[in-house]
Protein backbone atom coordinates (compact mmCIF):
# COMPACT_ATOMS: atom_id res chain seq x y z
CA UNK A 1 0.00 0.00 0.00
CA UNK A 2 1.37 3.39 -1.02
CA UNK A 3 1.26 6.31 1.41
CA UNK A 4 -0.44 8.52 -1.20
CA UNK A 5 -2.69 6.94 -3.84
CA UNK A 6 -4.73 8.96 -6.32
CA UNK A 7 -7.00 7.61 -9.03
CA UNK A 8 -8.48 9.67 -11.86
CA UNK A 9 -8.66 12.92 -9.86
CA UNK A 10 -10.58 15.77 -11.44
CA UNK A 11 -11.23 19.28 -10.17
CA UNK A 12 -13.69 21.64 -11.77
CA UNK A 13 -14.15 25.23 -10.62
CA UNK A 14 -17.26 27.19 -11.54
CA UNK A 15 -16.69 30.86 -12.30
CA UNK A 16 -20.14 32.18 -13.11
CA UNK A 17 -21.28 30.19 -16.12
CA UNK A 18 -17.73 29.14 -16.99
CA UNK A 19 -16.25 25.76 -15.96
CA UNK A 20 -12.52 25.66 -15.35
CA UNK A 21 -11.07 22.14 -15.46
CA UNK A 22 -7.98 22.38 -13.23
CA UNK A 23 -7.32 18.62 -13.06
CA UNK A 24 -8.31 16.15 -15.76
CA UNK A 25 -7.90 12.56 -14.55
CA UNK A 26 -4.70 12.51 -12.48
CA UNK A 27 -3.46 9.12 -11.22
CA UNK A 28 -0.23 8.45 -9.33
CA UNK A 29 1.19 6.89 -6.16
CA UNK A 30 3.83 8.15 -3.72
CA UNK A 31 5.60 5.66 -1.48
CA UNK A 32 6.50 6.34 2.14
CA UNK A 33 9.96 7.90 2.36
CA UNK A 34 10.00 9.25 -1.19
CA UNK A 35 10.90 12.83 -2.14
CA UNK A 36 8.70 13.87 -5.06
CA UNK A 37 8.59 17.19 -6.91
CA UNK A 38 5.39 18.36 -8.60
CA UNK A 39 6.28 20.61 -11.51
CA UNK A 40 4.52 22.41 -14.32
CA UNK A 41 3.93 25.83 -15.85
CA UNK A 42 1.53 28.37 -14.39
CA UNK A 43 -2.02 27.09 -14.79
CA UNK A 44 -0.96 23.46 -15.13
CA UNK A 45 -2.91 22.37 -12.03
CA UNK A 46 0.03 21.80 -9.66
CA UNK A 47 -1.33 24.08 -6.91
CA UNK A 48 -4.77 22.47 -7.17
CA UNK A 49 -3.19 19.03 -6.91
CA UNK A 50 -1.11 20.15 -3.92
CA UNK A 51 -4.25 21.39 -2.15
CA UNK A 52 -6.01 18.07 -2.68
CA UNK A 53 -3.18 15.81 -1.54
CA UNK A 54 -2.61 18.18 1.41
CA UNK A 55 -6.25 17.68 2.48
CA UNK A 56 -6.94 21.39 2.03
CA UNK A 57 -9.50 20.62 -0.69
CA UNK A 58 -11.35 17.65 -2.17
CA UNK A 59 -11.57 16.48 -5.79
CA UNK A 60 -14.68 16.88 -7.93
CA UNK A 61 -14.41 13.22 -8.91
CA UNK A 62 -11.88 10.46 -8.39
CA UNK A 63 -10.36 8.81 -5.32
CA UNK A 64 -7.59 9.82 -2.95
CA UNK A 65 -6.30 7.47 -0.27
CA UNK A 66 -3.86 8.82 2.32
CA UNK A 67 -2.18 6.18 4.44
CA UNK A 68 -4.97 3.77 3.49
CA UNK A 69 -7.81 6.15 4.36
CA UNK A 70 -10.20 7.43 1.66
CA UNK A 71 -10.18 11.20 2.20
CA UNK A 72 -11.88 12.10 -1.09
CA UNK A 73 -15.27 12.90 0.38
CA UNK A 74 -14.36 14.02 3.91
CA UNK A 75 -15.81 17.24 5.31
CA UNK A 76 -13.67 20.18 6.47
CA UNK A 77 -13.49 19.04 10.10
CA UNK A 78 -12.44 15.53 9.14
CA UNK A 79 -9.81 16.88 6.75
CA UNK A 80 -8.43 19.14 9.50
CA UNK A 81 -7.93 16.13 11.77
CA UNK A 82 -6.08 14.24 9.01
CA UNK A 83 -3.89 17.27 8.25
CA UNK A 84 -2.93 17.68 11.89
CA UNK A 85 -1.98 14.03 12.19
CA UNK A 86 -0.28 13.32 8.86
CA UNK A 87 1.00 16.52 7.22
CA UNK A 88 3.39 19.37 7.92
CA UNK A 89 3.44 22.46 5.68
CA UNK A 90 6.23 24.75 4.52
CA UNK A 91 5.22 27.72 2.36
CA UNK A 92 7.13 30.17 0.19
CA UNK A 93 5.98 33.12 2.31
CA UNK A 94 6.92 31.53 5.72
CA UNK A 95 3.48 32.43 7.26
CA UNK A 96 4.92 33.47 10.63
CA UNK A 97 3.27 35.66 13.27
CA UNK A 98 5.25 38.88 13.30
CA UNK A 99 5.17 39.49 17.06
CA UNK A 100 5.76 35.97 18.33
CA UNK A 101 9.21 34.57 19.17
CA UNK A 102 10.40 31.51 17.31
CA UNK A 103 9.61 28.96 20.02
CA UNK A 104 6.00 30.19 20.27
CA UNK A 105 5.62 29.95 16.49
CA UNK A 106 6.69 26.31 16.62
CA UNK A 107 4.44 25.53 19.60
CA UNK A 108 1.27 26.46 17.70
CA UNK A 109 0.58 23.05 16.11
CA UNK A 110 1.02 21.39 19.51
CA UNK A 111 -2.27 22.50 21.05
CA UNK A 112 -3.28 18.88 20.52
CA UNK A 113 -1.18 15.79 19.90
CA UNK A 114 -1.47 13.40 16.95
CA UNK A 115 -4.09 11.34 18.83
CA UNK A 116 -6.16 14.41 19.73
CA UNK A 117 -5.22 14.63 23.42
CA UNK A 118 -4.12 17.96 24.86
CA UNK A 119 -0.37 18.60 25.13
CA UNK A 120 0.65 20.40 28.32
CA UNK A 121 2.39 23.81 27.92
CA UNK A 122 5.73 22.62 29.35
CA UNK A 123 5.80 19.69 26.92
CA UNK A 124 4.85 21.97 24.00
CA UNK A 125 7.74 24.29 24.80
CA UNK A 126 10.20 21.39 25.18
CA UNK A 127 9.24 19.88 21.85
CA UNK A 128 9.30 23.27 20.10
CA UNK A 129 12.78 24.03 21.38
CA UNK A 130 13.96 20.57 20.34
CA UNK A 131 12.59 21.14 16.82
CA UNK A 132 14.40 24.48 16.59
CA UNK A 133 17.62 22.81 17.67
CA UNK A 134 17.22 20.32 14.81
CA UNK A 135 17.13 23.13 12.23
CA UNK A 136 20.10 24.96 13.75
CA UNK A 137 18.25 27.72 15.60
CA UNK A 138 19.03 26.78 19.17
CA UNK A 139 20.44 30.27 19.74
CA UNK A 140 17.50 32.08 18.09
CA UNK A 141 14.53 30.67 20.01
CA UNK A 142 13.42 34.00 21.46
CA UNK A 143 13.91 36.01 18.27
CA UNK A 144 10.92 37.44 16.39
CA UNK A 145 10.70 37.26 12.57
CA UNK A 146 11.96 40.86 12.20
CA UNK A 147 15.14 39.77 13.99
CA UNK A 148 15.74 36.80 11.68
CA UNK A 149 16.99 36.52 8.10
CA UNK A 150 14.76 35.01 5.43
CA UNK A 151 16.58 31.70 5.66
CA UNK A 152 16.21 31.66 9.44
CA UNK A 153 12.49 32.43 9.15
CA UNK A 154 12.09 29.47 6.80
CA UNK A 155 13.93 27.29 9.31
CA UNK A 156 11.37 28.33 11.94
CA UNK A 157 8.63 27.34 9.48
CA UNK A 158 10.28 23.94 8.95
CA UNK A 159 10.53 23.36 12.70
CA UNK A 160 6.85 24.27 13.04
CA UNK A 161 5.95 21.84 10.23
CA UNK A 162 7.82 18.97 11.87
CA UNK A 163 6.98 19.46 15.53
CA UNK A 164 3.91 17.20 15.36
CA UNK A 165 5.97 14.41 13.77
CA UNK A 166 3.99 14.16 10.52
CA UNK A 167 4.52 11.44 7.94
CA UNK A 168 4.51 13.93 5.06
CA UNK A 169 6.15 17.32 4.56
CA UNK A 170 4.39 19.44 1.93
CA UNK A 171 6.71 22.18 0.66
CA UNK A 172 5.26 24.82 -1.68
CA UNK A 173 8.14 26.68 -3.38
CA UNK A 174 10.13 26.53 -0.09
CA UNK A 175 13.11 28.49 -1.47
CA UNK A 176 11.12 30.91 -3.64
CA UNK A 177 11.66 33.94 -1.37
CA UNK A 178 15.31 33.22 -0.57
CA UNK A 179 18.67 34.04 -2.13
CA UNK A 180 20.63 31.15 -3.59
CA UNK A 181 22.82 30.60 -0.52
CA UNK A 182 19.89 30.58 1.92
CA UNK A 183 17.91 28.39 -0.47
CA UNK A 184 20.74 25.86 -0.58
CA UNK A 185 20.85 25.78 3.23
CA UNK A 186 17.11 25.09 3.39
CA UNK A 187 17.38 22.26 0.86
CA UNK A 188 20.29 20.76 2.81
CA UNK A 189 18.17 20.84 5.99
CA UNK A 190 15.28 19.15 4.19
CA UNK A 191 17.62 16.47 2.83
CA UNK A 192 19.02 15.79 6.29
CA UNK A 193 15.58 15.59 7.91
CA UNK A 194 14.33 13.40 5.06
CA UNK A 195 17.20 10.96 5.50
CA UNK A 196 17.25 10.94 9.31
CA UNK A 197 13.50 10.76 9.90
CA UNK A 198 12.34 8.95 6.76
CA UNK A 199 9.94 11.78 5.94
CA UNK A 200 7.95 11.70 2.75
CA UNK A 201 8.56 15.05 1.03
CA UNK A 202 6.21 16.44 -1.63
CA UNK A 203 7.50 19.68 -3.10
CA UNK A 204 5.85 22.03 -5.60
CA UNK A 205 8.33 24.03 -7.65
CA UNK A 206 8.72 25.67 -11.05
CA UNK A 207 12.52 25.63 -10.75
CA UNK A 208 14.20 22.78 -12.65
CA UNK A 209 17.28 22.91 -10.41
CA UNK A 210 15.10 22.52 -7.31
CA UNK A 211 13.16 19.73 -8.99
CA UNK A 212 16.38 17.79 -9.47
CA UNK A 213 16.70 17.55 -5.68
CA UNK A 214 13.78 15.09 -5.71
CA UNK A 215 13.86 11.34 -6.27
CA UNK A 216 11.10 11.69 -8.85
CA UNK A 217 9.24 14.43 -10.71
CA UNK A 218 5.52 14.46 -11.51
CA UNK A 219 5.01 16.91 -14.38
CA UNK A 220 1.65 18.49 -15.06
CA UNK A 221 0.38 20.30 -18.14
CA UNK A 222 -3.21 21.44 -18.70
CA UNK A 223 -4.37 19.42 -15.68
CA UNK A 224 -2.85 16.13 -16.85
CA UNK A 225 0.31 14.22 -15.97
CA UNK A 226 2.82 14.31 -18.78
CA UNK A 227 4.28 10.96 -19.76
Amino acid sequence: MSLIETENLTKVYHMGTVEVHALRGVTFNIEEGEWVAIMGPSGSGKSTLMHIISCLDTPTTGAYHLNGVDVSQMNDNQLAVIRGREIGFVFQSFNLLQRAPAFKQVMLPLQYSRNGSRVEPAERKRRAMEALERVGLGDRMSHRPSELSGGQQQRVAIARALVNQPRILMADEPTGNLDSESGREILDILHRLHEEQGLTVVMVTHDEAIGREAHRVIRLKDGKIQA
